[in-house]
């Protein structure tokens, strides 16, 4: 029984796909997006939260630590005993291990209100092509329970990896957040060549997906930037539903109890308003886009 690390369960979700589902959510991303609304995501280990304003400085925790790691913030190896002896919520533990079955128990809580509604299970992450053995088995089960399976992905892993994923998801949401490869580095650390390529395959096999395609101020909303992404689109034969998300900062708290900078300064949120051009420009050169 193949094992991983997930950072959280949400029974009832609403916004993940359609019907009511529940949402798995694993740890570790190979993207480092600078406006990463869950930076609690991208290390696949366990990891500590420190909330230093909950803080009454009791020593507590000190004492349990196996490594010295809440003197010196190094070492920490997410045993989670600081949390435990922690009266005050001044330390979370973000990450668990769990068995494939452990997941798919949780899964089953939710089974008949799937049915009732249309709904089923979301894997979103961090990147959860990254624990790709683990996935799999959890997916297969799900196949022969019948329960409906979305991949919410980035879309980064090798394309052997991605089409033996594939056989087992019913409906993929892709994120395509820039079409120039060295901008794509800029904006999330790796290059885009690989996310285009399963793009590609999926299309080319008709497996049912759609794109999300995030706006960043400054970075991927530039004339140039939209007309090639235009361009890529509507090479593809599906016509998929593409979805544009306003850039946000409502992860930016997230960054100092991880020990972690901001990387997007003052840059405030974007509203819908602002997207009602680009929204306009996408469907006026035969783009099915929609802002969520």
């Amino acid at each position: 029984m193949e094992s991983g690390i997930i950072f959280d369960i949400q029974n009832l979700s609403l916004h993940d796909g359609p019907g009511l589902r529940t949402t798995v959510f694993f740890k570790g991303c190979p993207l480092r997006c600078l406006w990463c609304a869950n930076p609690e995501s991208q290390n696949i280990q366990p990891e500590v939260m420190y909330y230093r304003d909950k803080c009454v400085h009791c020593n507590a925790c000190v004492k349990v630590c196996p490594t010295g790691a809440v003197l010196t913030n190094k070492g920490c190896i997410g045993c989670g005993k600081c949390v435990e002896e922690c009266f005050y919520n001044a330390r979370k533990l973000v990450g668990k291990s769990m068995t494939s079955d452990e997941v798919m128990e949780e899964i089953r809580k939710d089974q008949l209100l799937y049915k009732e509604s249309g709904g089923g299970v979301t894997f979103s992450g961090g990147e959860v092509l990254g624990q790709p053995v683990f996935l799999l088995e959890i997916i297969k089960q799900c196949k022969q329970e019948r329960i409906h399976t979305l991949l919410d992905t980035t879309a980064y892993c090798n394309l052997k990896t991605f089409k033996e994923v594939m056989e087992y998801i019913d409906l993929v949401y892709v994120d395509l957040k820039c079409v120039f490869n060295s901008k794509h580095k800029e904006m999330t650390g790796v290059f885009n060549s690989i996310i285009l390529d399963n793009i590609r395959y999926m299309d080319r096999v008709g497996k049912p997906y759609e794109i999300r395609m995030p706006i960043i101020p400054d970075y991927n909303d530039s004339a140039p930037m939209l007309e090639e992404t235009v361009q890529f689109i509507n090479k593809l034969e599906a016509n998929p539903q593409v979805w544009l998300l306003p850039f946000h900062a409502f992860g930016k708290t997230k960054y100092e109890p991880l020990g972690m900078k901001w990387p997007m300064g003052d840059k405030k949120n974007m509203n819908r308003e602002e997207l009602e051009p680009i929204a306009h420009f996408f469907i006026e050169h035969g783009v099915n886009a929609r802002i969520q």
